[in-house]
């Protein structure tokens, strides 16, 4: 039995509570990508969210759950960029305080974001993991609620929903790739995928210059890595305890893909979809491409998480390919 708190019925709660806020986003057929593949290729489209990122789910489903005293004293959280985005959303729907923590180089796309939702920014540090440390210490000292960006139940909850839409839309599928930072997507798609169906697999993928989740996984313990991938989406130091125990339990399997696998990706997705993903909304089909023997005549679900790439990332992109 799964050894936490989270379960499907936690998913269909979560639906119910964002709602009145999101729709639906797009399951698309490609035949371009199936060609590519070899496989019947779907992708689902979180970049089509109003933040641009599938991350918006749960910090709606975690702020609507907030006490009035949480309410009153404000939230504070670091981030990359798209959880960032998603809280500060969430917080201006609802009218709380929110405080976002995000390392100095950070995707101006999103910074900018967050800044026109009205959340306050704080830059700290190189990277997430000094932003979260900086985040956790000024929440004690404030009282502000911190939001951990992968050990939150209701933000695994709310982000596990896009993987009901994906089975409701296509019952059939066989395998769901998604991409791994802190794990709050995976782990969300594996409680959810698993008890409807068993069968279907799910993968997560993650940077090979940005390994922590991949190695704390395999390990079965905590594994600290170098991060030095361009894909901010995928990138943390430390993994997260409450998303590795159900990938632990729950995960078929875990590919790690390389900072160019990841940009050809990229630009197959411009080509086959009209979409602009970022570079971990492009990592499911980096790693489909590598699995593409065992995924053959199958039906398969890529999760194009998010799509705030900038134009400094694009630029780079399609000169190197």
């Amino acid at each position: 039995m799964l050894s936490t708190p989270i379960t499907i019925t936690d998913a269909f709660k979560a639906r119910q509570v964002i709602a009145p806020y999101l729709q639906p986003t797009p399951l698309y057929h490609y035949h371009g990508l199936s060609q590519l593949l070899g496989a019947k290729v779907y992708v689902k489209h979180e970049n089509h969210q109003p933040v641009g990122a599938f991350k918006v789910r749960g910090g709606i489903n975690l702020i609507a759950n907030l006490s009035p005293d949480e309410r009153a004293h404000g939230v504070i959280t670091a981030s990359s960029g798209n959880h960032g985005q998603s809280i500060a959303y969430a917080s201006r729907l609802f009218g709380v305080r929110a405080t976002i923590m995000l390392p100095e180089n950070a995707n101006p796309v999103k910074v900018e974001a967050i800044r026109a939702m009205g959340a306050e920014i704080v830059f700290h540090g190189h990277d997430f993991d000094d932003a979260r440390e900086f985040a956790e210490s000024q929440a004690q000292q404030t009282g502000a609620r911190f939001i951990s960006s992968g050990d939150e139940p209701l933000l695994i909850s709310g982000v596990g929903t896009y993987s009901l839409e994906i089975i409701e839309r296509l019952p059939e599928v066989e395998t769901i790739i998604v991409p791994v930072g802190g794990g709050s997507g995976v782990a969300g798609c594996c409680i959810v995928a698993k008890a409807i169906n068993p069968s279907i697999r799910v993968i997560g993928v993650q940077a090979e210059k940005a390994p922590s989740a991949y190695l704390s996984w395999k390990a079965g313990q905590r594994v600290e890595a170098k991060m030095e991938t361009f894909a901010e989406g995928l990138a943390t130091r430390a993994p997260f305890d409450l998303p590795q125990s159900i990938m632990r339990e729950l995960l078929d399997d875990f590919i790690l893909v390389r900072e160019d696998e990841m940009r050809e990706a990229i630009r197959l997705l411009i080509e086959h979809t009209r979409n602009l993903p970022e570079a971990a909304g492009a990592a499911p089909l980096a790693a489909a491409l590598k699995l593409k023997t065992n995924l053959a005549g199958k039906t398969v679900a890529l999760v194009m998480s998010g799509g705030n790439i900038t134009l400094g990332q694009l630029r780079e992109v399609l000169v190197s390919t």
